[in-house]
């Protein structure tokens, strides 16, 4: 009797099991924080893997970097989150910068950034599976990055840092404010195909006014300091280009500038802020924000780098630092910061 009832209980415990099964529906698969994962969802969890190239690090490169990644994370792609950066400082170095190149080349990546005109280089000679941008590059006609600006082909667009327009304004701010000025002293590393560009283009301005442009070379950034003691009593004025070998040792000359009270000119807005005395430019920030932007088109829009038109600054400015002026000798004049556009943002006190 105990085994006929033992038999009868396993039967209906079957029986409930088989009927739970059948009247149960499948649950959704729970995503994370406990929503249900829907193939859009699985869509917008991807996360994005960008490499970045970047020949040295100095204010200006890094300020283009913090901007691109601003906007990056406007758009919902945060590091961390949804986002794998991977960056590689070259220290100024070529065999490094080729290296990281062949590195990135190697690796899966949704996009990658090259910031100065070798990494720039580097990473479009070695990169064609992934959409590259660019940016801090002087002239990517002539460094053969791109073969047109309106209309980029294959894998590669960006951004120009320059407008030929800024040295020619700059070097006509110069000698239409500084009379006593005749020879202007410039810091080069001539390795640098963006330094040689400008500084032909400062050469062509100055000439114009009988102002001659005397060259200090340098082949690193060790150099830099006897570069600019060597044009002591053979300029009027230091100038510098976007020059990343020159501008990763600035210090040394603005310290040169203020002790010798020498009027110290830049070509890029970060180095007047840390203590030359005027430029005609923009901010680096804005810059790789713009960049950025690119890159967001690309990632999330499924926008080409062919699509995308190379852009240049179109917004210059004069920009002074007037603590600079008085470090540097200088008399600033109401002509001089009446030449500045935006006042509030680009007199800098």
């Amino acid at each position: 009797m105990l085994k006929k009832k033992t038999l009868v209980t396993l039967v209906l415990s079957a029986a409930l099991v088989t009927l739970a099964g059948c009247g149960q529906k499948a649950e959704p698969t729970k995503a994370a924080g406990g929503s249900s994962a829907t193939p859009a969802a699985t869509a917008a969890a991807k996360t994005y893997k960008v490499a970045i190239s970047q020949i040295v690090e100095h204010p200006s490169l890094d300020a283009t970097r913090q901007g691109f990644l601003a906007a990056l994370k406007d758009a919902g792609l945060v590091e961390g989150t949804n986002l794998k950066i991977d960056f590689n400082n070259a220290q100024g170095d070529q065999t490094n910068n080729l290296s990281i190149a062949q590195k990135i080349a190697s690796a899966d990546n949704d996009l990658v950034l090259g910031i100065a005109t070798p990494s720039a280089q580097a990473v479009v000679q070695q990169v064609k599976k992934s959409p590259v941008l660019f940016a801090a590059v002087t002239d990517p006609l002539a460094a053969k990055i791109v073969s047109n600006l309106d209309k980029p082909s294959g894998n590669v667009s960006g951004a120009s840092d320059t407008n030929p327009q800024a040295v020619s304004q700059l070097m006509e701010f110069v000698a239409a404010n500084f009379p006593k000025i005749k020879t202007v002293g410039l810091v080069i590393n001539e390795g640098e195909p963006n330094a040689v560009i400008m500084a032909k283009n400062a050469e062509d301005s100055l000439s114009k006014h009988g102002i001659k442009l005397v060259k200090a070379p340098v082949t690193n950034t060790s150099e830099v300091k006897q570069a600019a003691q060597s044009l002591v009593g053979r300029a009027d004025a230091f100038l510098i280009t976007l020059d990343n070998t020159v501008v990763s040792g600035v210090d040394s000359i603005i310290q040169l500038a203020n002790d010798k009270k020498i009027p110290f000119f830049s070509s890029d807005r970060d180095t007047v802020e840390k203590g030359a005395f005027a430029t005609v430019g923009f901010k680096y920030y804005d810059h790789g924000y713009q960049v950025g932007q690119m890159a967001v088109e690309i990632l999330k829009n499924g926008k080409k780098p062919a699509d995308l038109k190379v852009t240049v600054p179109d917004k210059l400015d004069l920009i002074l630092n007037l603590k600079a002026a008085k470090a540097e000798g200088i008399e600033v004049t109401d002509t001089m910061k009446n030449a500045v556009k935006d006042k509030e943002k680009n007199i800098i006190q």
